[in-house]
């Protein structure tokens, strides 16, 4: 019995109501983070909205500037092809006057070049005639904007100079006489590098694509001639032809999309925004960084954080005056105390006395279990009976059929009657418990009189049987009758297994390993099924038809193996049927 003891429990306003004012003190601590973070994720959201808003304005304003650039001669080609010196030089007249004409428009018009080619493409006036990288001499036919303009409309092509080697956008109108008959092609190059210069002063990140996914112009010049994805084969010959882009291998562009409005670019996580709204199919690209919205939502959140802390200040200051009330009811919450505890010790004296009751029904059960146990050793004896009287029938079956009678089944009955007769005797363990006296016992030697007790079972069945059995002794310690009972009960089971099978085979192997001594029984029967060892060796757990068995033998056989310090397991077969093995330890000696 415990001695008697005091248990002071804390006062529900005194001690316990500090705890129940400190246990929110890390939540209070916590939540103005808590509320930083969602302060920060709204404004965040909040603030990218404007930045977008203000990206789609910058891009607006970037289309509107490529689109005037490149309209802003579009109407020179078609009034140069009109002019009345054009005309004359390329139906024949000298050219030195158009080139100083040509010269001086270019000039005006902040162009790189004019220029005027025959219909098979040669350049015979140009405004850089006197340069050393002039066009007069050059010819130009395989260019797509001199086969629209020799087609009878008017040419658009960017590429990269053939003579030149800079880019440029190029324009091209047919030069008509007076009979309507094309006698040449006008064009002009126009630089448009200017606008990369504008946006990298802006300090804009913007990239011009063509219909092929090309850069033709990006305010970072190391993007320029990249494609946004892998070009094909025919995109590949095609700008080959035109001679497009020149000594570039168009490889692709560090990039990627990561959403509606996201992309990486050169490493870089950005705003990313596009418009197609453009001559030939263009796209023009417009990234823009979210670092001033994150600074102004972490700004917000800042704000809220300090915000917070004073309301727990606040908060805080509330409380102590709280805390301070109720250490003052915590004196006369002592009184209550003192009763509880004693009504407690009332409570333990309680607790002695159904304890003392408990220990009183222990011992009636323990009474009631050894009846149980009692009652179980019966049927057992039952089971084991059975089958010793069922070898009886069968040998005196076989006598009876013999003329004249054999006597030898005579002894064999004896030795029955007296395994019985053992079997019986058993009663007495469980009636005054105590330990059966052990000896050394062969297994070899049980296992031959397990197989001969079932020997007319095997015959009857017509399985064949093989034996592996040690050479030598395999001696162990314990008692000869029960080893052998453990042993018939496998075999008669292994035996019962295969009762409907075709191919039958039983084998038995005997052996030690170390300082344990094993045996095995296999079968081809129908094996374990869906059930384990632990189940199958529960009383009255059968798999056999009702009135042939009670379902004992591996409860009892478990039982023995047990007593023997030994242990049984069990396991399907390969190819059908299972397979039981025991374990037990050799006796000193045989070690």
């Amino acid at each position: 019995m415990s001695k008697t003891s005091t248990i002071v429990a804390p006062p529900a306003g005194g001690v316990g109501g500090l705890a129940r004012y400190m246990r929110p003190g890390l939540l209070y601590g916590v939540l103005p983070l808590a509320v930083a973070v969602m302060v920060f994720t709204l404004a965040y959201r909040v603030f990218l909205s404007n930045e977008l808003t203000e990206a789609e304005g910058r891009l607006s304003l970037y289309r509107s500037t490529v689109v005037a650039e490149l309209e802003r001669f579009s109407h020179l080609t078609f009034v140069l092809a009109r002019d009345p010196f054009v005309v004359a030089t390329a139906t024949g007249a000298p050219t030195e006057t158009l080139d100083v004409r040509l010269a001086a428009f270019a000039e005006q018009a902040e162009l790189d070049a004019i220029y005027l080619m025959t219909p098979d493409g040669l350049t015979i006036s140009s405004s850089n005639a006197n340069a050393p990288q002039s066009f007069v001499g050059q010819n130009y036919a395989f260019r797509p904007y001199f086969r629209d303009a020799l087609a009878g409309r008017q040419g658009e092509f960017y590429g990269i100079g053939a003579t030149t080697g800079l880019p440029g956008f190029f324009i091209a109108d047919p030069v008509v006489d007076d009979e309507g008959a094309v006698v040449g092609v006008i064009a002009l190059k126009l630089d448009l590098i200017r606008l990369e210069n504008t946006w990298r002063e802006a300090g804009e990140t913007v990239v011009l694509v063509n219909q092929d996914g090309v850069v033709l112009l990006a305010s970072d010049p190391s993007w320029r001639y990249r494609a946004l994805a892998p070009l094909s084969t025919v995109q590949r010959a095609q700008i080959a032809e035109a001679r497009q882009f020149d000594g570039q291998d168009l490889a692709p562009l560090d990039w990627a999309l990561l959403g509606d409005t996201r992309a990486e670019i050169a490493g870089q996580e950005q705003i990313h925004l596009t418009t197609d709204r453009l001559p030939h199919d263009w796209v023009l690209h417009y990234f823009a960084s979210d670092e001033p919205a994150v600074t102004r939502s972490w700004l917000a959140a800042g704000l809220a954080i300090i915000l917070g802390g004073a309301l727990l200040i606040a908060f805080q200051l509330r409380r102590n005056v709280q805390i301070e009330a109720s250490l003052r009811r915590s004196e006369a919450e002592e009184v209550l105390l003192r009763r509880s505890n004693e009504r407690l010790a009332v409570e333990i004296e309680e607790r002695r006395a159904a304890e003392r009751r408990l220990e009183r029904t222990r011992d009636e059960l323990a009474r009631a279990s050894r009846l149980a146990a009692l009652g179980e050793l019966a049927a057992s004896v039952t089971h084991e009976l059975g089958q010793p009287i069922t070898a009886m029938r069968n040998h005196l079956a076989a006598a009876e059929m013999t003329d004249p009678p054999r006597s030898q089944p005579v002894g064999q009955l004896s030795g029955l009657v007296e395994r019985m007769a053992g079997i019986t005797r058993q009663l007495k363990f469980f009636a005054s418990p105590g330990a059966e006296a052990l000896e050394p016992v062969d297994l070899r030697a049980a296992m031959g009189e397990a197989l001969t007790l079932v020997q007319p079972n095997i015959e009857a069945g017509g399985v064949p049987l093989e034996t592996k059995l040690s050479a030598n002794p395999v001696i162990v310690q314990g008692n000869k009758l029960r080893i052998e009972q453990v042993m018939t009960n496998l075999l008669r089971n292994a035996l019962d297994a295969m009762e409907e099978m075709d191919d039958r085979a039983l084998s038995v192997e005997m052996g030690v390993s170390g300082q344990t001594a094993w045996f095995e029984v296999r079968d081809r029967g129908h094996g374990l099924g869906g059930a384990d060892l632990t189940k199958l060796q529960e009383p009255f757990v059968t798999s056999r038809a009702s009135g042939q068995g009670m379902g004992l033998g591996l409860a009892i056989s478990a039982g023995i193996v047990k007593e023997h310090h030994g242990r049984m397991t069990a396991e399907n077969r390969d190819g059908g049927g299972a397979v039981f093995r025991v374990e037990m330890p050799v006796t000193e000696a045989e070690a």
